[in-house]
């Protein structure tokens, strides 16, 4: 690659934004992301999962179990351009059920925006999901939605988010109001007021500007309420007391900007989204599993597959790998390498997603996210990598199921679909598949009851195969080393089992039985997952 053709890539690289949006169910966040969309042109009206009589959903959310239910269970990746940036949103799954998939896609972002409900505060699922951003180091951005209704009061949500993630806030704006009082956003970055209802202003304008001292200047009707004066004493008092405002501390994820708004409303998003591409990071480095750094402006391409979803076009029945590009650029028909197996691949078949639509991509740079056409050859985790230099990236984190399903097909006449569907939606990282050690019973693990919904839902929509599943409950898997193990260690209290890539492992009724276990087996190490 000659030296122009390198400033050109870092130029591409450097306007790329790629961020998860992550929050407890119903915080609102499939909502601000068509916000989002709306902005960046990539569709023309928002949808709402709530209005089920309309047949409108959010963008987003293309399963048909996600439209019955309103939820995201899958994680979803839209596309727009917005101020000469590319920005590349990754939508997660909101339910805990399906944390393992979101905590996949944070390994494939360069930052988080955090939605938060103001009326209910950090919830449980919105500190896992922390705990791996803080883990990754990433910046966080924190959304206080909602403030169309009445809420908690905004220096408590800050000190919660404060004490309970322990990372230090810096409020962007702070609420005049909530619910039927909302007048609107005092923009402490912007030195400025964000008007709720506009046309009731003096001149109907939405932005107010402050003066030195951070008040209006002149007459004006904002003036006149009470909540203006109390703003003014909380923005002092933040400004005299509330933390320093350090982009350095932002880009490593120990100060979250807070903004406050309504995605429902579109209050506050757009200037949420203006501020947030000033500060959210450029493409990342990442790390390979011999610890070498592979930087994004690097001309060889490389990129690893985060997620597979099956049947995302139930007209084509296709299988699309989600592969963030962390160097160089994708261009069609470029020829790859497999890192896992060594094998040598032409990908010519490819899509970027755009809300609304896929498009074929023909070319894309380290920070985008495309979609691979497969036929079986990729698994979740895998490295591709061009050039003659062996590429392959750290693991993806993997979860060790907690409950258990023994799954048998209805109708044995048609075990076809039956073993395609499983294999396919263990190959997503929907469930995880494992196998009776002396006979064949399947067995599918998974971290919540939900995912088993999800999977007898899409066998039998998306593979016409009915399934029997009986729950043989909650259970402690542990791997063993096949050297170790002697047959007759399984016993009903701690099942042996294969998993899909048949290595050996117990599932443990209880603590008490793998204590037990531990006990007359004191020299076999007993290995978990994450």
């Amino acid at each position: 690659m000659t030296e122009n053709n390198n400033h050109e890539l870092s130029e591409q690289v450097n306007k790329r934004r790629t961020f998860a949006i992550i929050s407890h169910p119903d915080a609102g966040k499939t909502t601000i992301t068509e916000q989002l969309l709306l902005f960046g042109g990539a569709i023309r009206q928002a949808g709402t999962v709530k209005a089920k009589k309309t047949g409108k959903f959010a963008k987003s959310d293309w399963m048909e179990i996600e439209k019955q239910r309103g939820i995201s269970v899958t994680s979803s990746v839209m596309q727009f351009e917005y101020q000469d940036k590319r920005i590349n949103i990754l939508d997660t799954p909101g339910h805990e059920d399906f944390s393992e998939d979101t905590y996949r896609t944070l390994m494939a972002v360069d930052a988080a925006v955090m939605v938060v409900d103001s009326a209910k505060g950090i919830e449980e699922q919105t500190k896992k999901l922390f705990k791996v951003c803080r883990m990754r180091g990433i910046p966080i951005f924190t959304f206080m939605n909602k403030l169309d209704r009445d809420g908690r009061e905004p220096l408590e949500l800050i000190e919660e988010l404060e004490e309970v993630l322990e990372i230090d806030a810096y409020p962007m704006n702070w609420p005049i109001g909530s619910g039927k009082t909302l007048l609107g956003l005092y923009d402490l970055y912007h030195n400025r007021i964000e008007a709720f209802r506009p046309e009731e202003t003096n001149n109907g304008e939405r932005f107010i500007p402050l003066n030195e001292e951070g008040e209006i200047e002149g007459d004006h009707k904002i003036k006149n309420e009470s909540l203006y004066d109390q703003v003014l004493e909380e923005a002092l008092l933040l400004k005299e007391a509330g933390n320093e405002f350090s982009t350095k501390a932002i880009a490593s994820g120990k100060l979250s900007p807070v903004f406050f708004g309504s995605a429902l409303t579109n209050f506050g998003v757009q200037t949420f989204l203006e501020t947030f591409l000033e500060f959210a990071p450029e493409p990342s480095t990442h790390e390979t599993q011999s610890s070498e750094i592979v930087k994004p402006d690097e001309p060889t391409f490389s990129g690893f597959v985060f997620k597979i979803q099956a049947n995302m076009d139930p007209r084509h029945r296709d299988r699309i790998a989600f592969l963030r590009i962390c160097s160089g650029e994708f261009q069609k028909g470029i020829d790859v390498t497999l890192a896992r197996t060594g094998k040598k691949i032409r990908l010519s078949n490819s899509t970027q997603f755009m809300a609304e639509s896929r498009e074929t991509v023909t070319d894309a740079v380290a920070g985008d996210i495309i979609g691979l056409y497969d036929t079986g050859n990729f698994q979740i985790g895998d490295t591709l990598y061009a050039g003659k230099d062996e590429i392959e990236f750290q693991e993806l984190p993997q979860f060790t199921p907690e409950l258990f399903m023994k799954v048998e097909p209805k109708n044995v006449m048609k075990q076809k679909s039956f073993h395609k569907g499983i294999n396919q939606l263990v190959q997503e990282g929907a469930i995880q598949l494992y196998k009776a050690y002396h006979t064949e019973t399947y067995i599918i693990g998974a971290v919540g009851q939900l995912q088993f919904e999800v999977f007898e839902h899409r066998m039998r929509s998306e593979y016409n195969s009915d399934v029997i599943m009986t729950s043989i409950g909650s259970r402690i898997a542990r791997w063993i080393d096949r050297n170790q193990l002697d047959e007759n260690m399984g016993s009903s209290r701690n099942m042996l089992v294969r998993d899909r890539f048949d290595n050996p492992l117990f599932l443990f009724e209880n603590k008490f039985a793998m204590r037990w276990f531990s006990d007359k087996y004191p020299d076999v190490e007993l290995i978990s997952l994450l």
